[in-house]
């Protein structure tokens, strides 16, 4: 029982480091977000309004995760070195 405790703390503990170690920089998520909304449309790709957005978002570090917000939205999460950005458009647009 416990070498299973062992083993377990020893797993849990090596999964905290290497999230902590991969956890994405603020330029990797203002990267992925100014990619992100250039691509929805060649409009924004031409007013480069993903670097404006990208430029306003302030990053937030949790340690082992992290996220961006612009306002009081939240635009962008990452983890694992994995940027993840978070599409607000309303129902009838996203289609």
């Amino acid at each position: 029982m416990i070498r299973l405790l062992l083993k377990t703390a020893v797993v849990l503990s090596m999964i905290a480091v290497l999230a902590l170690a991969t956890n994405p920089t603020p330029e990797q998520h203002r990267e992925k977000i100014s990619q992100s909304v250039s691509s929805r449309s060649e409009l924004a790709s031409l007013l480069r309004l993903g670097r404006v957005t990208a430029f306003f978002s302030e990053y937030y570090s949790l340690g082992v995760a992290s996220y961006t917000k612009v306002g009081e939205r939240t635009v962008s999460v990452g983890a694992f070195g994995y940027v993840h950005v978070i599409d607000q458009r309303a129902p009838a647009e996203a289609r």
